[in-house]
């Protein structure tokens, strides 16, 4: 075999990187290969071998690709060899409303990397529902459970964009694994808007074990996230940026969100 036709190995990582953002994007938006393929006129086959990190793919293909994607070519061809890996995951935290599942999505599709929702990689951890978790093995069962999950996603995914549980900062242990691992980002919101926001979803989960009808009785659901943000307003803060989503439009505060915690 002649050697000298084989990529470096920073090439081979370079090619395995943009094999990964494309194959996050389509995860993401939920499209076929073969739908990627008809949409950019670049060949199925193809796309397959610049998924595998196996491409070496023209500039002209390539922004077929991307424009396709509707992503910048920019987000694709990137290098980041030498970046703190704490660098390469961001991690998004705040009470339930303060958009980290939506503008989690969004980032992680226009970044083209995988998003994922912390809370559902606990259910498949615990193998149960996270009102089932509580319910069967209480909190601090759930607490390994978390530990367990975010070390299985911090080992499996070395870029991507993570949605943590709003209780996830009261857990020494498993905050400060996330702190060492990823860019943090605390999306802050007013609990007017948190409250509005989890109504509006229909989220009607209990908070710290309460039911919001159980909440209602003793203060109030408001009084209670009032109460949720100022006991938990320390450690929130300790996340290496702060964006303030109240009263802003879902892009304005992407927009934000993408200047202030690029990968």
């Amino acid at each position: 075999m002649n050697t000298s036709l084989l990529p470096a190995p920073q090439d081979s990582a370079y090619l395995a990187q943009l094999g990964q953002r494309v194959r996050a994007w389509r995860s993401a938006h939920g499209r076929t290969r073969k739908a990627l393929a008809a949409a950019s006129g670049v060949s199925e086959r193809y796309l397959a071998q610049l998924e595998a990190g196996r491409g070496n793919i023209s500039v002209l293909l390539l922004r077929k690709v991307a424009q396709a994607m509707q992503v910048a070519v920019e987000n694709l061809v990137r290098e980041s060899p030498n970046q703190d890996p704490a660098r390469r995951r961001i991690a998004l935290l705040g009470l339930r409303g303060a958009g980290k599942s939506s503008l989690g999505s969004k980032l992680a599709a226009a970044l083209g990397v995988v998003f994922v929702e912390l809370d559902q990689e606990v259910e498949l951890e615990a193998g149960a529902k996270l009102g089932e978790v509580f319910a069967l093995y209480g909190q601090d069962a759930y607490r390994r459970f978390e530990r367990r999950a975010l070390e299985r996603v911090l080992r499996t995914h070395p870029t991507a964009v993570i949605a943590v549980g709003g209780s996830l900062v009261t857990d020494p242990e498993s905050y400060r694994l996330l702190l060492d691992n990823c860019h943090t980002v605390w999306l802050k919101a007013k609990p007017e808007e948190h409250m509005n926001r989890v109504i509006a979803q229909g989220d009607m989960r209990p908070f710290e074990g309460k039911t919001w009808e159980q909440a209602r009785g003793r203060s109030g659901p408001l009084d209670e996230i009032r109460k949720l943000l100022a006991d938990r307003d320390r450690l929130y803060s300790r996340a290496e940026v702060t964006i303030e989503t109240s009263g802003r439009s879902l892009q304005s505060s992407l927009e934000e969100l993408r200047s202030k915690a690029p990968l």
